[in-house]
């Protein structure tokens, strides 16, 4: 046991540090003598150091097991071909067409076999699924993935003593891929439970479910990384880790030594569709909040605060004279939403959440939407230089919100003064009443480096809204003598969509 390991360890090492001083200092190399109370400090270690692996994970895995679940799952006839065949199984529609070949959900058979992705014979008869779940009640409620129950007509779980019972959905939650089941059977189910801490990076975990349709099988690893954003959802926080996961795994439990459940195994990195040590788990966290309410309700009700934000980059931040770049930028406050009669403005830059810091526009959104509707929430912003608050009452996220918290600025640091850009007043050339219209874009230039388009309306330049091209050349001269390292403009795409750019000011040499 790690325990017994560490104390023969800590005597051994004693031991052996002792012999060692007295046999040196018995040579005259010693200047310190050899007193009782410096051996026992040796014999402590002076910086805890992490457990060791134990030697078997048999004892976790003979406690947890009985709660993990293989889930069957007959499709409807509205699932195509695309959502069970393939590398990718059911549920690459959730998936950015442009990482369809890089991240792999994996937890669906196939005509072929259960995960398979439709190689060999064809079957007869109704296209199936496979993926994992786990029981978290003595009642039979069961947590898997959305995107493995997401086009079922019926669905079942074998349990570990290979009874196949069936079950229905309580709810489903796209955005974060969970769904909640529960067996239709009565009777008394063993369980696991949701851990109520997070793992450290480097803490051994335990992943048991059943790849390509094998049935409860165990693979162990550690943590890898914690707050993953793989492109999958609006509210990626994924653990990564390295135990092996294979199509059919998804949904299945991620257990640490203690038999608690950190993660929810979800998606894969991969080229072919197999393990190569990337995987990816929805922290036990989100699931514990996700569950709760899909339990009660049936649907997860998010908070909304009608903001577009994007990250503050390192240009962002200079322009706007921060010292670091922290926070989530606000784009634009959608009329008539909460953060607009809170009196939040384009530019302004929210530094925390009820009191808690926020890093990044992706966790903003992750904090807003951890909450819900009618919430009171205290915001702290950024306003031209000076710290601001603003108490807010959250309303109802809408299905298709236009404010993701994703980053849509594209920027990117050339280091060039030069704008690269022919203007001219946006009135003047019936691109609208206000503004600068981006008449011709240079190509090799530094505003095309930044996203600068064609058709695109410059708003505000350092602040201040500018509606003739000497505005515009005037602002960026005032920022250069105020020392600014970057200044920052808003502007509007042709499609309506506004966004801040920043351009470094550092002159050529």
């Amino acid at each position: 046991m790690p325990v017994q390991t560490n104390r023969l360890r800590r005597n051994a090492l004693a031991s052996v540090a002792v012999a060692a001083l007295v046999t040196t200092g018995a040579a005259g190399v010693l200047s310190q003598p050899v007193t009782s109370a410096y051996a026992q400090s040796l014999s402590k270690n002076p910086i805890e150091t992490p457990d060791h692996p134990p030697g078997s994970f048999a004892t976790v895995v003979d406690k947890v097991k009985p709660g993990v679940v293989a889930v069957k799952v007959k499709l409807d006839d509205s699932a195509t071909s695309d959502d069970d065949d393939g590398p990718g199984g059911q549920g690459q529609q959730n998936v950015p067409p442009q990482l369809r070949e890089f991240f792999k959900r994996f937890g669906q058979g196939g005509p072929g076999g259960p995960g398979f992705g439709g190689q060999g014979p064809k079957r007869q008869g109704p296209r199936g699924a496979m993926g994992s779940g786990f029981i978290i009640s003595a009642d039979g409620y069961v947590v898997t993935n959305n995107h493995v129950v997401d086009k079922a007509k019926s669905v079942q779980v074998t349990l570990d003593d290979n009874r196949t019972l069936d079950a229905k959905i309580i709810g489903k939650d796209p955005k974060t891929d969970l769904a909640l089941l529960k067996i239709t059977d009565g009777g008394t189910f063993p369980y696991v439970s949701l851990s109520k801490s997070a793992p450290r990076v480097g803490d051994w975990v335990v992943a048991i479910g059943n790849p390509f349709g094998l049935g409860g099988t165990v693979t162990a690893g550690i943590v890898s990384a914690r707050g993953r954003d793989i492109g999958a959802g609006p509210y990626d926080d994924f653990l990564q880790i390295d135990a092996p996961i294979n199509k059919g795994n998804s949904g299945g439990p991620t257990f640490n030594v203690g038999g608690e459940v950190v993660g929810v195994n979800t998606a894969i990195a991969s080229p072919s569709g197999g393990s190569v040590g990337l995987a990816f788990a929805i922290p036990a966290e989100t699931v514990q909040a996700v569950v709760d309410q899909l339990r009660a309700d049936g649907k997860v009700a998010r908070g909304y605060l009608g903001v577009q934000v994007q990250p503050v980059t390192k240009d962002i931040a200079d322009g706007l004279g921060l010292d670091k770049a922290k926070g989530a930028l606000v784009d634009h406050a959608e009329p008539g939403t909460p953060a607009a009669k809170a009196g939040l403005k384009s530019g302004d830059v929210i530094e925390t959440v009820n009191g808690s810091a926020i890093n990044d526009a992706r966790e903003l959104s992750r904090k807003i939407a951890g909450l819900k509707p009618g919430a009171k929430v205290d915001l702290a912003y950024l306003r031209s230089g000076k710290t601001d608050t603003a108490t807010v009452i959250l309303g109802a996220l809408p299905n298709d919100p236009k404010s993701s918290g994703g980053d849509r600025s594209g920027l990117s640091s050339d280091g060039q003064p030069r704008l690269g850009l022919s203007l001219a007043p946006a009135a003047e050339v019936g691109a609208g009443e206000e503004g600068v219209a981006v008449m011709d874009v240079d190509p090799d230039g530094p505003a095309a480096a930044k996203g600068i388009e064609q058709g695109d309306i410059i708003l505000d330049v350092a602040g201040s809204s500018v509606s003739k091209p000497s505005e515009v050349a005037e602002r960026i001269r005032s920022a250069e003598s105020s020392g600014r390292k970057a200044v920052l403009m808003r502007v509007k795409s042709s499609k309506g969509v506004t966004r801040f750019v920043a351009v470094a000011l550092n002159k050529a040499g």
